[in-house]
């Protein structure tokens, strides 16, 4: 199974830049989608956006589309995440995830299942 890590969350001001990584070890890193997942506290955790396994294609919620971007490096086996315009609404902690799809194709934001999880990385978006 797929090892993720996050990194590179921080604290904030509105309008701002951030970039977060996404490592993965343990297993062929260019066999699986990755998506990042974000929970609020006290809220469900919901999907922003993920890449194919080679990076051909992309998703992205409403939410973030136009301002976070996903690319992945597998040379690396590293995904990133940057975002800007940052609100108070992107406060959270921020998941990478993972799972192997049927061959490289569309990756979907919602109703996805995601095999392998990290631990998460705090993003804090002050007003």
């Amino acid at each position: 199974q797929l090892r993720l890590v996050e990194s590179g969350g921080g604290l904030v001001q509105t309008g701002d830049s951030l970039s977060l990584s996404c490592a993965a070890s343990g297993s062929t890193f260019d066999d699986y989608v990755i998506g990042w997942l974000r929970q609020a506290p006290g809220k469900e955790r919901e999907a922003i956006l993920c890449i194919s396994t080679r990076g051909r294609y992309t998703n992205y919620a409403d939410s973030v589309k136009g301002r976070f971007t996903i690319s992945r490096d597998n040379g690396k086996n590293t995904v990133t995440l940057r975002m800007s315009g940052l609100k108070p609404e992107d406060t959270g902690v921020y998941y990478c995830a993972a799972y192997v799809p049927v061959g490289e194709r569309q990756c979907s934001v919602r109703g996805t299942r995601y095999a392998s999880w990290g631990k998460g990385t705090q993003v804090t978006v002050s007003s």
